[in-house]
């Protein structure tokens, strides 16, 4: 399993540079190959400074060892070994009516000392994170999402969007990161599910990313923007900057098991702010967004 899903999330990353630097039409990907001294690496692809995309990255990793203390306590295990791969991306546009985007798909398995597997299970998940609300984009994202879950099992939609909307939620904002999308973890054999039908699910969710996002991109790339619609994308992605450093479980991974840190770190805007005590207009495109933002909304 772990070589045919590593495979996959090689072509998959592939796949998504490529065609994220021909929507660009200006910048190209810069390709940093890694090794983690306990075991395995990765290859970080990061764009910049381009004509639609500002900063983002789309990396692959594939990590192996013993796994530290700090991630025993976590899963309350003992001392084992660990390999896990996955394909992480993020994406913020330099047009503000342009969404970011961020998207994830991971592998992981555990051995016992004869090196045999004593767990195993896929996560990830996509989702949306706009700076001025287009209810047809949040639409036609959750309408991908939800195709692809469907021809799988009618419920996984709802699941993990609900998940999704849990856990893409800044506790100390009592506000939603974005619009959600999918969130899945822990998906492990069961009796309905064998661990292929899951690989089978994931990558159809993974394949599913340029046609969710991409249809928005070019839709909203060529709007004309002014100062004050930058700086409140910037406030805004303040807002994404918090919940990656105080709240995701990835970050923290990567961190604890000596990942690359700036591979971990690339999905960090160029540019942002922090404006003390800010509130939008009563009334504006900017106060719409938050409010959409202070409960989860059913899109489709």
């Amino acid at each position: 399993m772990k070589e045919a899903f590593v495979a996959y999330i090689k072509e998959l990353q592939n796949t998504i540079t490529s065609s994220l630097e021909e929507i660009d039409g200006k910048a190209t990907f810069r390709e940093d190959l890694w090794e983690r001294p306990e075991g395995g690496g990765g290859r970080t692809r990061v764009i910049e400074n381009g004509t639609v995309f500002e900063k983002g990255g789309v990396n692959i990793s594939e990590v192996f060892g013993k796994l530290p203390a700090s991630m025993q306590q976590y899963f309350g295990v003992g001392d084992v070994d660990f390999f896990a791969c996955g394909l992480s991306l993020v994406l913020h546009p330099k047009n503000p009516f342009v969404p970011t985007v961020h998207a994830n798909w991971r592998y992981f398995e555990m051995y016992d000392q004869k090196g045999n597997i004593v767990d195993s299970w896929f996560g990830g998940g996509q989702d949306l994170t706009p700076y001025y609300l287009f209810e047809e984009d949040a639409i036609h994202f959750h309408n991908i999402c939800k195709k692809a879950c469907d021809a799988h099992n009618p419920e996984f939609y709802t699941a993990y969007k609900k998940k999704c909307d849990a856990y893409f939620w800044n506790t100390h904002r009592e506000e939603a990161r974005g619009i959600g999308g999918l969130f899945f973890d822990y998906l492990k054999k069961s009796i309905k599910m064998s661990m292929q039908d899951w690989y089978n699910f994931v990558t159809e969710v993974g394949d599913s990313f340029l046609e969710a996002y991409l249809p928005i991109v070019e839709k909203r790339k060529n709007i004309q923007y002014t100062k004050e619609h930058r700086d409140w994308q910037e406030i805004r992605r303040g807002r994404y900057v918090e919940f990656n450093l105080v709240h995701d479980k990835g970050t923290l991974f990567g961190l604890k098991t000596n990942g690359r840190i700036e591979s971990i770190l690339m999905s960090l805007p160029s540019h942002v702010q922090w404006r003390y005590n800010h509130h939008p207009e009563k009334g504006s495109e900017e106060e719409k967004l938050i409010e959409v933002l202070k409960s989860p909304k059913d899109w489709v």
